[in-house]
């Protein structure tokens, strides 16, 4: 067993230094009846055979049953490979995220739909996939939802509805309030000119109220302020609470987080309320890369640069060989959190006060974020063989998606209300895959001996807000404190470090951003300019495996901004980070005797969750 350090005396920052990993992880935190006394996890974005990619890429079995099958635990038959598979920890809740474009089509032809198959589309399509053009009919369906020119012949109110009759269907059979929760969810695919805005859209309501409307696709219009309308028109008429989720801001080309609107006219207040109602939440991590930030926009944080992702998602692009778009402030959540208090301080709204949650996008009806069992963003790429192939005209497609991510939830129970309820108030956040359970706490009086009480959490809420919450001018400009607590996933790696993000609006109307790390583990000392040496590295590449001999279960701490100025806007998130662990291509260059440096991804990485931010207002 680990020894404890001297270090470990410090009050301010480490909780239960070198506690062995056998420690019971969640035995520490206690709160309220009432509150949230719970965290859940789930996945808010998988497709499944219905979604028109993810058939041609190989998933032709796994549908929307399948897919809550595997969450909850149970063996399936994998779409692509056809062996067993199982997740490892099964998930609390899970949404079915298929495109609304051309819904369950592909699909449908394929099974030889008969009022599909009498259009002219839907014969000339059967007889390309019959000659094994599958890529060239995907390629034809892409540049039609990008260009918003649907097959009318295949785009009818009765197939749309009839698909999504099936997709809500399944979902109600598999909802069980208090032991697994199913939402009702579609994904609005907006990609104007390859540049991505999609959104995944789900609701607590049942299917009651799903079959008095046929989702919003980007067929209707690829504008957000044409779906926030949508949902406004749809919640009144309906009785539908909606909540939609803004993925992949990494690859928006500046358009996620713009300081324009769709029409290029600067934000207004009017614009950011609307924004802020149906878009509470974005997804800051999933197997298309990572969107907290970039070196290029962060440059002065040495942990910038965690699974980026520089493909185009148009196929001009694909089929050209081109990169994806430059990157700017508008692409990741932190430069887009920093642009809102910008936006605040002119118009007197922010569109840029989201939450955080990660979640995966696989398009193989499988949600697996686990690196030693990750079944691949597509069906194609399941197998390691495929990783490092050309798929869709990019080498190594597969060896370049990320194993992420997941949605941490703090909730008093496990059922659709109080969870939709929980992503509306933001105490929610992202992992890239560990099951890393967070506490976040902002308030003005909380003192050191608070971190790691068995009662952190109803201190927290007695004392302060949590994550996503909202802190005004203290007294006599006294600077917030922080109560922050992390447990390792229990079935994980130990953790490296808690960081605070801060960003702040400067009295010019810029913003600027610090990292801060507040707890740590081993007893490390910070230098003469307060950086931390690396936590180390025990993975063994030959083999794959590593120990938690580094790092530690748990840390806790209470933190001051030491920079606080009471006059300026601010936000504040937690970055956690575990020690080193394999990657995913590691995993797979083992298995195929494989030089890990061949796989052009290095071979471990450190896993991380992001909290919801809170923010201080004057």
């Amino acid at each position: 067993m680990k020894q404890l350090s001297a270090a470990c005396l410090v009050p301010l920052l480490i909780l239960g230094c070198g506690t062995p990993s056998s420690t019971p992880p969640y035995a520490t935190v206690s709160s309220l009846a009432g509150e949230p006394s719970d965290v859940f996890w789930g996945d808010t974005h998988l497709h499944t055979s219905y979604s028109p990619d993810a058939f041609f890429f190989g998933n032709a079995t796994a549908d929307p049953d399948t897919a809550y099958r595997y969450a909850k635990g149970l063996p399936v038959v994998h779409p692509y490979h056809k062996g067993k598979i199982r997740i490892g920890t099964p998930l609390d809740f899970l949404v079915v995220a298929d495109h609304a474009e051309m819904m369950g089509v592909p699909l449908r032809l394929f099974q030889g739909d008969e009022a599909l198959n009498e259009t002219a589309s839907g014969r000339r399509f059967m007889k390309m996939l019959e000659a094994g053009k599958n890529q060239e009919v995907f390629f034809e369906f892409i540049t039609a939802i990008n260009n918003n020119q649907p097959f009318e012949d295949l785009n009818g109110e009765d197939v749309r509805r009839s698909v999504w009759s099936d997709t809500v269907a399944i979902t109600e059979r598999h909802n069980a309030p208090g032991d697994f929760t199913s939402f009702i969810g579609w994904e609005w695919t907006s990609t104007p000119n390859g540049k991505n805005l999609h959104r995944v859209v789900f609701m607590p309501e049942g299917g009651d109220v799903a079959a008095k409307f046929i989702p919003y696709s980007a067929f209707d219009s690829d504008r957000p302020e044409d779906l926030w309308a949508w949902l406004e028109e749809t919640s009144t008429r309906t009785g539908a609470s909606f909540v939609a989720i803004p993925h992949n801001s990494n690859i928006s080309g500046g358009l996620m987080f713009n300081d324009v609107d769709s029409d290029g006219r600067p934000i207004t207040a009017e614009y950011a309320r609307t924004r802020m109602k149906w878009e509470p939440v974005i997804e800051a991590t999933q197997i298309k890369g990572d969107s907290e930030t970039d070196p290029i926009l962060s440059p002065n944080d040495e942990f910038a640069a965690f699974e980026p992702f520089s493909h185009a998602i148009d196929t001009e692009a694909i089929t050209e060989g081109k990169a994806g778009p430059e990157l700017g402030p508008g692409d990741f959540a932190r430069s887009g959190l920093r642009r809102g208090l910008e936006i605040e301080a002119k118009v007197g709204a922010n569109p840029y006060k989201f939450g955080m949650v990660g979640s995966t996008d696989a398009h193989t009806g499988i949600s697996s974020t686990e690196e030693d069992n990750f079944h691949g963003k597509t069906a194609f790429d399941s197998i390691p063989e495929n990783e490092f192939n050309t798929f869709l005209e990019i080498e190594g497609f597969g060896a370049d998606m990320s194993a992420a991510g997941l949605a941490g939830v703090w909730s008093p129970t496990n059922n659709r209300q109080a969870l939709h309820e929980a992503f509306r108030r933001k105490e929610v956040y992202a992992s890239t895959g560990p099951r890393i359970r967070v506490r976040f706490f902002g308030g003005w009086d909380f003192r050191d001996s608070d971190a790691g009480k068995k009662d952190l959490a109803k201190r927290g809420y007695d004392g302060g807000v949590p994550m996503g919450g909202d802190l005004t001018k203290g007294p006599d400009g006294k600077a917030p404190a922080f109560l922050v607590y992390a447990i390792k996933d229990p079935r994980g790696s130990n953790l490296d470090r808690i960081q605070i993000v801060k960003g702040w609006l400067k009295p010019d109307g810029t913003s600027d951003e610090k990292v801060y790390d507040v707890a740590w583990s081993d007893g490390r000392v910070p230098d003469d300019g307060g950086a931390l040496k690396p936590v180390g590295n025990t993975v063994d590449v030959t083999t794959g495996r590593y120990t938690n001999e580094i790092g530690d279960a748990q840390l806790s701490a209470v933190w001051r901004d030491p920079d606080f100025d009471p006059a300026l806007r601010a936000f504040y998130y937690l970055r956690v980070l575990q020690i080193p662990t394999p990657r995913h291509t590691l995993y797979d260059a083992i298995a195929l005797g494989m030089d890990p440096q061949e796989t052009g991804h290095p071979p471990t990485i450190q896993e991380r969750a992001y909290s919801s931010p809170i923010w201080y207002t004057p």
